[in-house]
């Protein structure tokens, strides 16, 4: 028998035993990777290009690199396709043959579907101040007699001769543009000003147009928004798997990264610096085409995430938020310049970053708190971002309080045996009939719902939204039962137990798949999903315990994943207290509706300083009651009495949890 070695694709997720020698293409094809093919693995097309990890990996077990695989050197046909500024380690998936574990990583170029924007943009009301404004001017032509007065002295008291504004200082490579600019604008100008305090553009005649983007940073997708400043509106939303992924799948992945490597916080950092730098490039394409670096037609910027994404983008050592008393490096907003970042906009633009509240409760959390004004509310309003990492705000216009529970990324569709992005193939609904236990499914592509009798649909795995469907269709159908375990003897082929012993369930047979293989609901998947929504469920109730509050006025579903989930299920699942099904409410991306506020007026910003330490920080994992809560809410959807078989519900779970990450 041949050798089989573990093989993980990144950011997708996806993960299997791959027989030794299999082209990493092939591997790609058979875990249902999205990865382009046009040639057809004659390797003339060079769009499989994929990047070998190097390093060990502790959550996953697994050391990868360019020795586990063959050729070791990138051959005549792949040297014709790679180039320098690919960066190291990528090579032709078709040309790399397996030989040891491996790490894979599939730029966003390479991906054959294109990842579904699941954090579209709102309308929002606002009064419109940015904190970035054009002004122009219309100067006399100096002559002999103004010898005495020099471009920046004229443009100074003409700023505030023409619109009051004093005290203006130059960036310099704003001061650099300006004598051609005047000139070559004959003596009228735009000046791009910041808070009427600093120049950070000239431009030669009027100019109108004026960009700002909004981002924000999660720790499985990232997101911008280009908005006109002077109307408003969005103009275009990019989005991108976090190419931190492959550095692991969750905050303590990361941090257990970036300590175990003495580069890693680098290579983190660099990473997300060129994905945002491609967000700009493609968010600002198909509105501005005419310069070589479109990027810098982008005068302001505005970031939120969560704790750790906000240490690693900035370079800070995040070592420390992950170890008690989980200090962060700064929790006070901050502007810096865009060229110190390495980002590709204006780079005299500044990038300003909204707070933290404590701990792990990031920015991310306080764009919501913005955007929601739930300290302006009478109602009892719990409000859930529910991401990899979920955090949580509950109160009202006395008092609210906010906690940050580790999810995990099941909701994104990893850690899940066939999870996968939001893209075309992707199964993102799913209904089981009680009698039959038979599936119906709708998959991202395709209008509607469809069922094992009409044949293949080219599934390819289940997104987020479909794992929530899915297990709670289950229950309902009596598939698992309250403690999430299988039951067996159902009388149909769909639950079955697979290679290794464990049970499953049959959600698409093989011919209904574009990847040939039978797509399944593991025991593994469902316990995955008891301990994410068994956190969101203790990080509300202790909130709740806290503060007094024995009933919700209403909960407010947010983030890319609350936006497209179910509410039904949800609710069934026990994944937030009982509240009624119409009081349960979608918000949308609240994070990055508050990035957008933040950038199209300033008062927010100020706001966003001052709320951030209003709020008050919960650290549920210390509370006293914490386990009992926990594994009570690990219940469908939850208990009030002592869960049955602590003991062996707890060893499941030391199977799932990764080795070597605590807390």
């Amino acid at each position: 028998m041949s050798r089989t070695f573990k093989v993980i694709f990144q950011p997708a997720g996806r993960r299997g035993e791959i027989e030794e020698g299999t082209t990493i293409l092939k591997a790609a094809q058979r875990l249902g990777v999205d990865l382009e093919a046009l040639c057809g693995d004659k390797k003339v097309c060079g769009k499989c290009k994929i990047r070998i990890e190097e390093g060990y990996f502790e959550k996953d077990n697994l050391e990868s690199g360019m020795k586990h695989i063959t050729p070791l050197e990138p051959t005549p046909d792949e040297l014709k396709h790679i180039k320098p500024e690919d960066g190291p380690g990528v090579r032709l998936a078709c040309s790399c043959e397996i030989h040891g574990d491996l790490k894979v990583f599939v730029p966003e170029r390479s991906r054959a579907g294109k990842q579904v924007v699941r954090k579209a943009a709102k309308e929002l009301s606002i009064a419109l101040d940015p904190a970035v404004k054009k002004y122009t001017l219309a100067l006399t032509t100096p002559t002999l007699h103004d010898m005495t007065t020099g471009d920046y002295e004229r443009v100074v008291r003409a700023m505030e001769e023409t619109y009051g504004i004093k005290d203006l200082q130059f960036d310099f490579e704003a001061l650099l543009q300006l004598q051609d600019a005047m000139r070559e604008g004959e003596w009228t100008i735009t000046l791009t000003v910041w808070m009427d305090k600093e120049i950070i553009k000239v431009e030669p005649g009027h100019v109108d147009v004026c960009y700002g983007l909004a981002v924000d940073i999660g720790t499985t997708t990232c997101v911008g928004y280009l908005c006109d400043l002077s109307t408003g509106k969005v103009l275009n939303t990019e989005s991108m798997m976090n190419p931190q992924v492959p550095y692991g799948e969750d905050v303590m992945s990361r941090i257990t990264y970036a300590m175990t490597n003495p580069e890693g916080l680098k290579t983190m950092q660099d990473a997300i610096i060129a994905g945002l730098n491609e967000i700009i490039e493609k968010v600002v394409s198909e509105v501005k085409k005419d310069g070589p670096r479109p990027g810098v037609a982008i005068d302001d910027l505005t970031i939120v995430f969560n704790t750790a994404m906000h240490h690693i983008f900035l370079g800070l050592n995040p070592v420390y938020i992950g170890r008690s008393p989980f200090i962060p490096a700064v929790q006070r907003s901050m502007d810096i310049k865009a060229r110190d970042l390495g980002l590709k906009i204006n780079p005299g633009a500044y990038i300003h970053v909204l707070p933290i509240e404590a701990g792990f409760v990031g920015a991310d959390n306080v764009g919501v708190l913005i955007a929601q004004e739930q300290y302006f509310q009478d109602d009892m309003v719990l409000i859930i971002d529910i991401g990899t990492n979920g955090e949580l705000l509950l109160g009202n216009k006395d008092r609210v309080c906010s906690t940050s529970c580790a999810t995990g990324p099941a909701f994104e569709g990893a850690q899940i045996k066939f999870g996968m992005r939001a893209a075309p193939g992707a199964i993102e609904k799913v209904k089981i009939d009680p009698s039959t236990k038979e599936p119906k499914y709708k998959v991202i592509g395709k209008a509607d719902w469809h069922t094992h009798i009409e044949g293949k649909i080219n599934a390819k795995g289940i997104c987020g939204s479909a794992i929530i469907d899915v297990i709670a269709e289950m229950f309902l159908a009596g598939v698992i039962d309250k403690t999430g375990k299988f039951v067996m003897d159902l009388g149909t082929n769909r639950i079955r137990k697979d290679a290794s012993g464990k049970p499953e369930y049959v959600l698409a047979w093989a011919e209904e798949t574009s990847i040939n293989q039978d797509i399944t609901v593991t025991q593994g998947d469902v316990r995955a999903l008891q301990l994410a929504k068994g956190a969101l469920y203790t990080g509300a109730k202790l909130m709740m315990q806290k503060m007094g509050v024995t009933r919700l006025d209403r909960v407010e579903l947010a983030g890319a994943f609350g936006s497209h989930i179910d509410r039904e299920a949800s609710l069934m699942l026990g994944m937030f207290p009982d509240v009624p099904i119409d009081k349960v409410v979608v918000v949308g991306n609240a994070a990055g509706d508050g990035a957008r506020m933040a950038l199209l007026n300033k008062a927010k910003r100020t706001e966003a300083d001052k709320r951030a330490r209003w709020v008050e920080f919960v650290e549920s994992a210390t509370e006293p009651t914490f386990e009992k809560e926990f594994m009570q809410a690990m219940h469908i959807p939850h208990m009030k009495d002592k869960f049955p078989n602590l003991k062996k519900m707890l060893e499941e779970q030391k199977s799932i949890v990764a080795p070597g990450i605590k807390g």
